[in-house]
């Protein structure tokens, strides 16, 4: 591992997932204001990383491997504990089943990498998985950004607005799922043939 700032920024994602997490079951004034801005600050850390990995010429395969790592523990374990902290409201046990959708997902594509890296195949993320945890992370800043409003500011907040963030991270949370299974299908469709014998 090379200590360097790109893999800093990628390894503190870890910490920042327990941290909201535990912020989002917190009931302290102001909590559900910290965890979404903590939230953002992790989710602009993953843009940053690989900005500076690239312009300062540290790109590593200890960076390359962690940062796909890190971003699916930390889109998983916040998705599970949207669900669980009632973010989902009445959609709470559909929403559930598409996070399981989720993991499911993750776990068959993490198989086919490894089958695949030991036959000397590498499966690299293509647009549809990049633009798939781009919109993970939207609907878990969006949702988060609705308790935020629900719980912080209701006193000042118009309720149409808190409604209209929390439909919005809704959509989002479901055409992230949509498009986490047509992506792991495209992924299966191009190099599912290493797990074909």
């Amino acid at each position: 591992m090379r200590l360097n700032l790109p893999n800093i920024l990628t390894v503190s994602r870890l910490p920042a997932m327990f941290g909201i997490v535990a912020l989002m079951y917190s009931d302290f004034k102001w909590a559900a204001t910290i965890a979404f801005w903590l939230f953002i600050a992790a989710a602009l850390s993953d843009w940053l990383d690989g900005k500076l990995a690239r312009e300062s010429g540290q790109v590593s395969t200890f960076g390359r491997f962690m940062d796909a790592v890190i971003d699916k523990v930390m889109v998983v374990g916040l998705m599970v504990a949207l669900v669980n902290g009632g973010y989902f409201q009445a959609y709470r046990t559909t929403a559930m089943l598409l996070v399981l959708c989720i993991i499911g997902r993750e776990f068959l594509i993490s198989g086919l990498r490894m089958v695949a890296a030991s036959r000397g195949v590498v499966v690299e993320a293509d647009a549809g998985g990049k633009f798939k945890t781009f919109l993970q992370l939207n609907a878990i800043g969006w949702l988060l950004g609705w308790r935020m409003l629900a719980t912080d500011f209701g006193d000042v907040g118009q309720a149409w607005l808190t409604a209209g963030v929390h439909l919005v991270g809704l959509g989002l949370f479901v055409a992230s799922v949509v498009l986490t299974v047509t992506s792991g299908w495209t992924y299966f469709r191009r190099h599912g043939h290493v797990v074909r014998d």
